[in-house]
């Protein structure tokens, strides 16, 4: 092979490995940032990255430092593969999992590394300088001391790698600057959807006996009626708050949708029913309920992370939910407390399983909002009556009280706990409670999300 197509050929496989590393660039931060991009398509993304690694591999055969080299970088995208595999699939389960496992990889392969890059250093340098030397690749650095300078070089490495990798995780942790939520555009009338009931009358064939025939049969009874049921939803108006064309909000954008983000929190079993698709399978009702624009994909979210949307342009809701211990910061209860009051945000919590974790759903409340105690939520209450009415609170299974707690700020619901573990309705299967079970379930669901919705586009319209 020529020298000069050797050139080209190594000058094409550099730019498809700068194309394709924009492009994973893009699809990492839209998964930090942005949340634009279709799941499958960003699966397709990741995917991408195994033939390129292919190719290096093979590329690298000869060379055993450069096969370390490109196994080392491919970790990145094969951890960012699963994770998007994961969220896909509805295996929110394995994302703890993953990504622990992904970030104990990342930070042992470059330990290993870092201390391939001192030792190879250290061998380079000469015989000890005559003066004092603070160089930390130089055994003979006065602060190694005289004795075991290996073995403190080698702790000084690890220290200094651990606090950098630390660092780092931190600030990408962190960058969570320009995520924006934008409800759909639109409008309309906060108005309940009336159940209609229609009877239609079935008239079967009439028959006519000839009483000589010979043939012997049983007919039905002559001009026999059959009275079918048939039950439908009507939107009696555009369900929405505000004026704008079609249904959704007024303070809304063309690009906007109603998001479901579940809040992530140590201690407990935050993911409940989400690999049983809960939250899509609720996100999708309440499009084809309301016809609003929605997301095609749940959100779990670490609490954190509410502190990067800006005013005016934060989630008008995040759902909370569980049956054993909730452990949070005082730094994630002050920014609870800034996304309920100065956001305008609502928590709707829901017991997964326990009477416990109504006390820890409390207790946590009570740190956010110390002066607020929480009521009794009546089936009068608007958060029950729009868009459907309910005639009771549904549950699953009633874990301790059976009347939903909320906690009111200004005349609004800021949050709200229900006690009967609705997720498992939401849930493919709806975990076999009957159905009329499961619908008002959903209803509920519905109406919640739509309140703080509605809530939230007023407080918009007002403070233009």
């Amino acid at each position: 092979m020529s020298e000069r197509r050797v050139i080209v050929i190594r000058l094409n496989r550099f730019k498809l490995t700068a194309g394709y590393g924009l492009i994973w660039l893009l699809l990492w931060l839209d998964s930090l940032l942005f949340f634009r991009i279709p799941g499958w398509l960003s699966l397709i993304g990741y995917l991408l990255a195994l033939p390129l690694i292919q190719l290096w591999l093979q590329h690298t055969r000869h060379s055993p430092m450069k096969r370390r080299a490109i196994m080392s970088i491919a970790v990145f995208p094969v951890w960012m593969l699963l994770t998007q595999a994961a969220l896909l699939f509805s295996a929110y389960g394995l994302l703890g999992p993953i990504h622990s496992l992904g970030k104990a990889t990342a930070f042992f392969v470059g330990l290993a590394w870092a201390t391939w890059a001192v030792e190879l250093q250290t061998r380079r340098m000469g015989p000890a300088p005559a003066h004092r030397t603070w160089n930390p690749f130089h055994l003979a650095a006065w602060y190694f001391g005289k004795h075991s300078r290996k073995l403190r070089q080698s702790l000084l490495t690890l220290a200094t790698y651990a606090l950098l990798f630390f660092m780092v995780s931190l600030m990408i942790t962190r960058m969570t600057g320009c995520s924006i939520y934008e409800s759909p555009a639109g409008g309309g009338e906060e108005a309940r959807l009336k159940q209609v009931v229609k009877i239609q009358k079935v008239l079967q064939k009439n028959y006519v006996i000839n009483p000589f025939s010979s043939i012997l049969f049983n007919p039905p009874p002559i001009d026999q009626v059959k009275l079918q049921l048939l039950e439908v939803t009507q939107h009696l108006y555009e369900i929405g708050q505000g004026k704008g064309e079609g249904a959704g909000f007024s303070a809304g954008s063309k690009r906007g949708k109603v998001r479901f983000i579940r809040l992530k929190y140590e201690g407990g079993d935050w993911q409940q029913d989400m690999e049983r698709g809960s939250d899509l399978n609720l996100l999708t009702e309440y499009g084809v309920r309301t016809g609003h624009i929605v997301s095609d994909r749940p959100e779990p979210m670490e609490i954190k992370r509410l502190k990067s949307f800006p005013a005016r342009k934060n989630p008008p809701m995040v759902y909370i939910t569980g049956q054993r211990q909730i452990r949070i910061s005082d730094t994630e209860i002050k920014i609870l407390r800034e996304y309920l009051t100065d956001k305008h945000g609502m928590i709707f919590a829901d017991n997964g399983g326990s009477s416990g974790w109504e006390r820890e759903f409390v207790s946590v409340m009570q740190r956010v909002l110390p002066t607020v105690e929480p009521i009794s939520v009546y089936l009068d209450h608007p958060i029950h009556r729009t868009p459907y009415l309910l005639p009771k609170l549904p549950y699953v299974v009633k874990h301790g009280r059976s009347d939903a707690l909320g906690w009111v700020v200004d005349g609004r619901l800021v949050a709200y706990y229900h006690p009967g573990d609705i997720g498992d309705a939401w849930a493919d299967g709806h975990s076999g409670v009957p159905r009329e079970v499961w619908e008002s379930c959903y209803q509920l669901g519905t109406n919640v999300i739509f309140y703080a919705h509605a809530q939230y586009n007023k407080w918009l319209e007002n403070t233009k």
